[in-house]
């Protein structure tokens, strides 16, 4: 039985991406998950299965699905037969599990398995064919079709633990918000505007509910990776990464000791990997600097993820899936909480973590960095430098330009501003174009002075922990790109303690990452590595 006991026994909460369900599920199940059960309380959080990549993953054909049944126009398939692959494939996932040390006849597990996906299946196709009459999806809609995924995958992953002699069983936390959250969805709406973190931390104890009903019958939970529906649909509200924040909230529910994120990756490097070939794994970061690597560029974690966890002071560690005996990144939480549980051996978990910071180059009280950690980029940049006719007074100068360009779904992600001028890195959000977007604000823009724009920019980003505290920092910076001869359109630093960033021409961004890469960060390059191998060094 897998429950707590009298002798301290810690939550461990594991969260796998689609791809390595669709991929690895051997791995995860026969190796990965029970390694832990020894020492720990397992929850398993699953993403929507996907074998190839997410644009053929089972969440793009539940979208696809769903925009065939209220479309007015005839689509190139029919939402029956997109309904049809979901459940082809799943099936065929089901008859391929191996059979061997099932506590219970395999057959019987499989055939349940078939069971439940011919019936998450044609529930979906009766709830979609209700939409096609209706000619419109709500956003409840919405989050009701997509948790269709997280259902099949957790009773893939389920079946194939209880298939190796694991039992396990799905935890759907499909209708969580309401059975926490009795108020009207005006209300909810209102509440999570105002404060997301709050709404979700007021999900805790319906979702700790739910994961102990499972884990006292000494079942392994198997969460879904989608809790609904979020007020404005969990999709619209959070985006693809919510299996990433609904993994954290089932930590932070469950006090967990640390929350695990398994992916395809070694974990988090210096700099991006397929960019910069000498780029390194750190053996840890910060939460700071993962969120601000995951704001301007860097796929990392989603940053209510990374909030919701530094409340509760639990680490975060990304983990390989091809690589399970790696250590993986540590995402530290560096802000305790207000008022922690002490668990037993918390002081020496906490000298613990003090020694392994320090030793990773975060030093002093502070937990400052002597160099960056990391840089990433981030490209479809338009610059758009504004001068003031003078119509606006300076104070209502910058609201009024930022406000036209939010109307355009236009993202002001940097800006350099004196009274009567404006210099701003713009993106758009969603499947905007920027430059068709940027085109058509230009004529407001311009109603308050001359506007101008620079496009085929990118914004390079440089994070380090405390480093607006390191001296010279900037300097060697912008000295590194002056000896590589690459100019800077605008800079901005001082918002953030632990970013410094620059708008250069896209066409220098990559030889920007590899020069801060190198002389900033101090990681050599491969020239800098065979000199240090030929002389004997290290």
């Amino acid at each position: 039985m897998i429950a707590r006991t009298e002798e301290y026994r810690p939550w461990l909460v594991q969260k796998y991406g689609g791809t390595s369900v669709g991929k690895l599920l051997d791995t995860i199940t026969a190796s990965i998950i029970p390694q832990y059960l020894e020492d720990y309380n397992v929850a398993v959080i699953c993403s929507a299965r996907s074998s190839a990549s997410k644009s053929a993953g089972t969440t793009s054909l539940l979208l696809r699905a769903l925009a065939c049944a209220v479309s007015e126009e005839a689509c190139t398939v029919d939402f029956d037969e997109v309904v049809d692959i979901i459940q082809s494939e799943h099936l065929l996932v089901a008859a391929s599990l191996p059979n061997e040390g099932a506590l219970q006849p395999a057959s019987k597990i499989i055939q349940l398995l078939r069971q439940n996906i011919i019936k998450e299946c044609e529930a979906l196709r009766r709830f979609l064919q209700a939409t096609q009459v209706i000619g419109e999806a709500s956003d409840r809609a919405q989050d009701r079709v997509l948790g269709v995924g997280e259902k099949l995958s957790c009773l893939v992953v389920a079946a194939a633990l209880s298939l190796r002699g694991v039992e396990a069983e799905m935890v759907n936390l499909e209708n969580i918000v309401q059975t926490a959250d009795k108020r009207s969805t005006r209300e909810q709406q209102a509440t999570y505007k105002q404060n997301p973190i709050l709404f979700l931390q007021g999900l805790r104890g319906a979702v700790k509910d739910a994961i102990l009903q499972c884990s006292a019958t000494g079942k392994i939970p198997v969460v879904t990776g989608f809790f609904g529906s979020m007020p404005h649909s969990l999709l619209h509200t959070i985006g693809r990464g919510y299996s990433d924040l609904c993994a954290a909230l089932c930590a932070v529910s469950l006090d967990a000791d640390e929350l695990q994120i398994w992916k395809e990756v070694a974990g988090i490097f210096t700099a991006d990997p397929t960019k910069v070939s000498t780029a390194r794994v750190l053996p840890m970061i910060t939460l700071e600097e993962a969120v601000e690597l995951t704001y301007y560029g860097s796929e990392v974690i989603h940053p209510l993820t990374m909030s919701l966890l530094n409340k509760e002071d639990i680490n975060l560690r990304l983990k390989n899936v091809k690589d399970p005996a790696g250590a993986g990144t540590v995402v530290y939480s560096t802000t305790p909480s207000p008022s922690p549980v002490q668990a037993p051996n918390s002081t020496e978990m906490e000298i613990s973590r003090s020694l392994f910071m320090t030793s990773n180059g975060y030093y002093g009280k502070e937990q400052a960095k002597r160099v960056p950690t990391a840089i990433t980029a981030k490209d479809l940049i338009t610059l758009v430098n504004i001068t003031s006719n003078g119509k606006l007074p300076p104070q209502a100068f910058l609201g009024q330009i930022i406000g036209i360009l939010g109307q355009h779904q236009l993202s002001v992600d940097l800006a350099s501003s004196s009274r009567q001028s404006l210099s701003l890195a713009v993106s758009a959000y969603g499947l905007v174009n920027v430059s068709d977007s940027i085109e058509e604000a230009l004529s407001e823009l311009e109603e308050f002075g001359s506007a101008s724009i620079v496009p085929k920019m990118s914004i390079i980003s440089v994070v380090g922990h405390k480093m607006k505290n390191m001296v010279g920092i900037a300097a060697e910076i912008f000295s590194a790109l002056a000896s590589a001869r690459i100019n800077i359109h605008l800079i901005s630093q001082g918002a953030s303690e632990i970013n410094i960033s620059f708008v250069v021409r896209t066409q220098d961004a990559l030889l920007a990452m590899e020069v801060i890469h190198s002389q900033v960060m101090r990681i050599p390059g491969h020239a800098e590595r065979e000199i240090s191998l030929i002389r004997g060094e290290q």
